[in-house]
């Protein structure tokens, strides 16, 4: 298995940045590989979406192999809605030997937010019971608790997180449950209350040590806002941020504005940040520059 460099940052305690790149729609991965490119040197890793609103796209392990073949490490995203626990361990093994070693352990979304509503959903698992599958692969086993006769596998888990649930119970509850599963790192849903991740650092995530990246969205306008509000599971960006890319003469550059000062808040909470540019992923270096986040020191790369 390859070093890797965002296990040597979490070790090392660096401030912590990942983005995500969206695999493509089709069978050609330039557009995708030319956009991830651009983060070489600015970010830890690069997450592969894995149908990511229940829209189907190439698969994310095959995304994050093009990835690594240039340069670059990936987190394979692998979310539960689309397989079963065969499959999920079948490619958990395919990624291991492949040298595929970050995985981000998903539910997934529902299948009715996607463009293949008639399609049958899975969820023989859930995140947390995918976390618990990877740690008994990691220790040898399957999900049987049978050895596995050709080897552990070698998997660095990560989990998601919303510190703006409405049920601070649950929130607690499913947090702490994902790291007795086996998570090392947490990577948020797109952060808006930064009010509600300084509560969740403090009354909840603190006291692990485990790094949390907050969620940081690019909004190119007033419009893309209104989608995300339509569109995604659990998210809502709130009417002054709307209100503010609609005044302004550049809504793309004030949305780069406001991102580099949601990036700057999330420095003083928690450990990292975790960048999302739908499709314009070469504007996250901007945004971490205005930011003032120097690149990934040449060490880790």
């Amino acid at each position: 298995m390859p070093t890797s460099i965002l296990k040597t940052a979490i070790q090392s305690r660096d401030f912590l940045i990942t983005a995500e790149v969206a695999p493509p729609k089709g069978g050609n991965p330039q557009h995708m590989l030319e956009q991830a490119l651009h983060l070489k040197s600015r970010v830890h890793a690069i997450n592969l979406t894995d149908g990511s609103r229940a829209v189907m796209r190439m698969s994310s392990l095959a995304a994050a192999i093009l990835l690594q073949q240039h340069g670059l490490e990936p987190i394979c995203q692998m979310a539960c809605r689309d397989r079963n626990r065969i499959a999920l361990q079948a490619d958990l093994m395919g990624a291991s030997a492949l040298g595929i070693g970050n995985i981000l352990a998903l539910t997934g979304d529902p299948i009715a937010a996607g463009d293949y509503p008639k399609a049958r959903a899975v969820f023989d698992l859930e995140s947390v019971r995918l976390l618990q599958t990877i740690q008994k692969l990691n220790a040898g086993l399957d999900a049987n608790d049978k050895p596995l006769p050709d080897g552990a596998v070698q998997l660095f888990a990560g989990a998601a997180i919303d510190p703006q649930l409405a049920s601070w119970s649950s929130l607690q509850r499913r947090f702490e449950r994902k790291i007795e599963a086996g998570a090392q790192f947490f990577q948020s849903q797109l952060i808006v209350d930064f009010d509600c991740l300084e509560k969740f650092m403090t009354q909840i995530a603190a006291p692990y040590g485990k790094p949390v990246l907050a969620g940081i969205f690019l909004l190119k306008s007033a419009k893309n806002a209104h989608f995300i509000n339509r569109n995604v599971p659990g998210v809502t960006i709130p009417d002054w941020v709307i209100a503010r890319l609609e005044k302004a003469a550049d809504p793309l550059q004030e949305g780069i504005a406001i991102a580099a000062e949601q990036v700057r808040a999330a420095a003083d909470l928690c450990q990292g940040v975790h960048m999302m540019a739908v499709r314009r992923e070469d504007l996250i270096p901007p945004i971490l520059d205005l930011a003032g986040i120097e690149p990934i020191a040449p060490k880790l790369l």
